[in-house]
Formats: structure tokens, C-alpha cells, sequence
């Protein structure tokens, strides 16, 4: 089974705009939103959802009242100031460390597994999906990631399916390490802007560590044609293949307030052909590794 992520060194630069318009071209596979922190594939393949599951991650310190003797040893404790002056806990300012647990005299301290998303596994125009939502302020989108990830690839292997499309975090945090190991390849997409340059150069430092072929794809590259050449530069000497230039067009903007790709959208439009292009480049790529793992 193989997996492509698509990724990006900071958010809003058309990583879930690309998967989608991927999602037009693949065959026989599955869809995986891991950007859990901020869903947002889903708005581009109109999921039905036929199964949703709901996600636990972390803890949360209760005190139970009826216990508690109020010697205030667990405010001492507590480095995180989550413990009020009435002795019940400020769920915000918790951060799920324990030590209170742990070491409470009276054993007054319940730490329960909380609930803090939901997952899901839909049929969309395109393929089967799986995705999530992560609970407001929640954390461990890592490990929700992981899980994702998973139920993709448990997914695939019941419906006999061969390739994974992920769209992945932005940044280089804990969520993109969970969402490219073992990945067949990267998909890095980026803007000719110094930030862009910068976050990227970051990307490509990660995938190094982890040894996964990446692909560089440069979006609204004429709006800044000396910064374009700067990325594609860095990418030669890096060993990465570039996929194309997509150009600054409103189509592309257009096609998301419809809810469709690009390639729904303004299919003779310039960056409808590169990323055509692009999708011919990573389709030979993957079936070629398929044989690379045969021999």
C-alpha cells in the first residue's frame, strides 16, 4: 500500500486545494484528512458521513469533594495554577500532567480519560474518507492523527484499494511527524514569499530526517518570479523533484467558494494543466516503487 501526503511549511497555500484536485484524478483509493486541527477537506468533497466514532485522548483532573480534606498539597503541586481556590478544577488551565493524581494523601483526584473529538469514515464524489474533528482548544492532534492514518489504511486494505491520499498539517509540529511516517512520498507545496521559503526549507530538513522522497509544487509563482527561483534553487540542491508552477488565478479561489477543485472548476485553466502535469509525475513515481517493492 502506498501513501502520498501533501503538506506544507505554513497554512493557506493550497495543500487541501491540491489534494482535492488529486482526488479527481486518482484511482482506487483513499482520502485522509489528517490536518485534524483545522478540517478542511471536507468542504471541497461533500462527505457523507456512514460512520462516526468518538476520539479519546488525554486526561483531565476531577476532585471529588466528598474525599477531599482540603490540605492543599495538589495546589502546591500544580505548576499550571489549574486548581481554584474552592478546590475544583479550571478544565482550561489543566494540562492532564497527573502529579495531583499521583500524589494526592487523601486519593480525593479522579483522572478519567476525556473526550476530546471525533473521527470519521465517509463516501464522497471521489472515494471513501477518512477524517476528524478535533475538540475546540483540544489537544493530542497527534495521536489523532495517528489514528486517522490508521483507519485509512485499515480502510484500503478491506476494500482492496492501493494508494492513500493525505492531506496533511501545516508546520513541522508533532501532527506532521504523526502524519508522514512510513509514507511512500511528500508533496510539498509552497508561495514565493519569505515565509514560504523559510517554512519550506524547514519541511525539507524533516522529510531529510525521516528519508522520504519529497516533490516541491510552487503556487502563485509570478507574484514573485525572484522568490520562485530562490525555492526551486533550494529544492535542486536538495534533491527534489519540482512538479510545476501553478500561476495566480481567481479561478482557483472561484473553485473553492464552490466547493470544487480546480479541475471541476476551470479544467483548461493554467493550473488545472500543471497540476494534471503534476499528478502524471507522482501516479509513474508511485507505480514504480510498487515494482521497486516486488523485486
Amino acid at each position: 500500500m502506498k501513501e502520498i501526503v501533501i503538506l506544507s511549511g505554513k497554512g493557506g497555500t493550497g495543500k487541501t486545494s491540491l489534494t482535492a484536485a488529486f482526488a479527481a484524478l486518482a484511482q482506487d483509493f483513499v482520502l485522509c484528512d489528517a490536518d485534524v486541527d483545522a478540517s478542511d477537506l471536507h468542504l471541497l468533497t461533500s462527505p457523507i458521513i456512514k460512520q462516526s466514532t468518538d476520539f479519546q485522548g488525554g486526561n483531565i483532573a476531577i476532585i471529588n469533594p466528598d474525599k477531599c480534606i482540603r490540605c492543599g498539597i495538589c495546589q502546591d503541586l500544580c505548576r499550571f495554577g489549574a486548581i481554584r481556590e474552592d478546590f475544583t478544577i479550571d478544565k482550561i488551565a489543566c494540562e492532564g500532567c497527573g502529579v495531583c493524581f499521583d500524589l494526592c494523601p487523601e486519593q480525593a483526584i479522579d483522572f478519567p480519560e476525556q473526550t476530546c473529538g471525533e473521527w470519521f469514515i465517509s463516501n464522497t464524489r471521489f472515494a471513501p474518507m477518512v477524517h476528524a474533528r478535533l475538540g475546540i482548544a483540544e489537544e493530542n492532534s497527534g495521536k489523532l492523527v495517528s489514528l486517522v492514518r490508521r483507519e485509512a489504511a485499515n480502510l484500503a486494505q478491506v476494500k482492496n484499494l492501493s494508494l492513500i491520499i493525505t492531506d496533511g498539517p501545516p508546520g513541522v509540529g508533532c501532527p506532521v511527524i504523526a502524519s508522514i511516517g512510513g509514507a511512500t512520498a511528500l508533496v510539498i507545496i509552497t508561495e514565493p514569499t519569505v515565509s514560504g521559503l523559510h517554512d519550506m526549507e524547514r519541511l525539507v530538513k524533516l522529510a531529510e530526517h525521516f528519508r522520504i522522497p519529497s516533490f516541491l509544487l510552487v503556487n502563485k509563482f509570478d507574484i514573485n518570479l525572484e522568490k520562485t527561483a530562490e525555492i526551486e534553487e533550494f529544492a535542486n540542491g536538495h534533491n527534489i523533484r519540482i512538479l510545476g508552477r501553478i500561476p495566480f488565478e481567481q479561478s482557483f479561489t472561484k473553485a473553492m467558494i464552490a466547493g470544487q477543485n480546480i479541475l471541476e472548476y476551470a479544467p483548461d485553466s493554467e493550473s488545472a494543466k500543471t497540476i494534471l502535469n503534476a499528478w502524471g509525475v507522482i501516479n509513474e513515481f508511485t507505480t514504480n516503487y510498487k515494482e521497486l517493492e516486488i523485486r
